[in-house]
């Protein structure tokens, strides 16, 4: 049989319920999809194929899945450390948005974002900025997958001037990119502090209707919460629960400030958790429990955020921190082990924005979003479990070849997609005038 790509690799993880892990097989790619994973030496002789590709140091594994980003805010990179989240946002974040916040600043903070992540193994992103429609745009020419967030905010910005605009324009964009096959577009209202109810409830309205996921900010610090209670004497989440948000359609982003009460809550609605725990970390906001959220049940995914507050946007990284600190936090060494790490930032990212019936894993019918990972270097040696040293030893650099849809993006370190000089050029310009 004819077929586009055959990659043969030392290890393939494919990331299923079993947690295998299949030592010297080949990955079968046809117009862009997975068609087998089988012994290498019997998939020369069944298949015939266009490329072939002989990684023999490599793990070959699902694309990494970035469930919470802002893009853009690569530019914004390091201008606003060692400060507490409400400091950052108001008195620099905010500020310096309002005044330098444009289509161009999203076009060239997305395609740096997008080049940094491809050369990290990350082939999707789930963003929420402004001017959505520029993120997808660039996502596409790129190559890479992207759930671009329908942003809502009450307040006006240069892309809308209140609610009811950002909810039309969303709208107006959903209906636009239906048939992008890497793009999806869940709702995404900021923060229970920045949108009203009203604005919730319509957002909630239309998704229920289109089918659309929703993604949103909740619970990310202590001071977020008692600030609602002493307005409403209700938590975020009992607020969000009363209008109906909660669901398997909806996405909570951080989620550090959780009672034993709350996480039942969330099991029980089928809510997602996305845990950003370097974000959390370098802004003191606090400790999302995920080892006592994963024992009730709940789906929880993995973030960077923006690389404005972390600072970069590595996912090997943060699932090394995920898995380290749900071990401190529960004093429990066992909690949180390498395979469920991993499954945090591949098909559990996939659950979360509803497209795990196309990426997540490496499943015959599947999309091939597919890394390769070269293990063959000093600090990965020696080796005597694959995904424990993915987890826990590998750095991004270590990624060498990374295809979305069957398109290779990166090959051999290399990005194919996206002109790296040109770029730093225009980052450098970015840099003089944001300084």
């Amino acid at each position: 049989m004819k077929v586009d790509i055959l990659i043969q690799a030392r290890w393939i993880i494919p990331v299923e319920e079993d947690s295998a892990t299949y030592e010297n097989h080949a990955l079968v790619i046809n117009h862009g999809k997975i068609i087998d994973l089988l012994p290498g030496k019997l998939a020369e002789k069944k298949y015939q194929a266009h490329a072939v590709e002989k990684l023999h140091s490599h793990a070959l594994m699902p694309g990494l899945i970035n469930s919470h980003t802002h893009a853009s805010m690569t530019l914004m990179r390091g201008i606003a450390d060692d400060l507490h989240l409400m400091d950052w946002l108001q008195n620099h974040i905010w500020p310096m948005e309002q005044k330098w916040m444009s289509e161009a600043f999203v076009r060239d903070g997305t395609d740096l974002a997008i080049a940094e992540m491809i050369r990290g193994g990350t082939t999707c992103f789930n963003d929420m900025y402004f001017f959505p429609d520029i993120v997808a745009q660039q996502a596409i020419q790129h190559g890479i997958r992207a759930s671009v967030g329908l942003i809502i905010i009450d307040f006006p910005t240069v892309w809308a001037e209140n609610s009811e605009s950002y909810i039309e324009k969303g709208l107006a964009l959903n209906s636009q990119l239906r048939n992008e096959p890497l793009i999806t577009t869940p709702f995404a209202p900021h923060a229970p502090y920045t949108v009203s109810d009203e604005p919730l409830i319509r957002a909630r309205i239309f998704a229920d209707e289109l089918e659309l996921q929703m993604h949103m900010h909740l619970h990310e610090t202590s001071h977020e919460v008692q600030e609602q209670q002493q307005k409403t004497g209700q938590t975020p989440i009992q607020r969000l629960h009363a209008l109906g948000l909660l669901s398997p359609s909806f996405m909570a982003v951080h989620m550090t400030q959780l009672s034993d009460e709350d996480i039942k809550l969330i099991a029980k609605t089928g809510t997602h958790i996305i845990h950003c725990p370097e974000s959390n970390l370098k802004l003191a906001s606090g400790f999302c429990p995920i080892a006592k959220c994963i024992a009730a049940g709940i789906n929880v995914a993995l973030g960077t955020d923006g690389a404005a507050s972390n600072n970069d946007l590595d996912m090997l990284g943060e699932m090394r921190t995920a898995a380290l600190l749900a071990k401190g936090v529960s004093g429990d060494a066992s909690a949180v082990p390498a395979i469920t790490a991993l499954k945090m930032a591949t098909i559990n990212g996939a659950k979360a924005l509803g497209i795990d019936n196309i990426t997540g894993s490496l499943s015959a019918g599947k999309q091939a979003d597919v890394i390769a990972v070269d293990l063959d270097q000093l600090e990965t040696q020696p080796l005597y479990d694959p995904i424990s040293q993915i987890v826990y030893a590998t750095g991004r650099q270590q990624v060498t070849d990374v295809w979305v849809a069957g398109k290779r993006l990166l090959k051999q370190r290399n990005l194919t997609t996206v002109d790296a000089e040109a770029l730093k050029i225009k980052v450098t310009e970015w840099q003089k005038r944001l300084k």
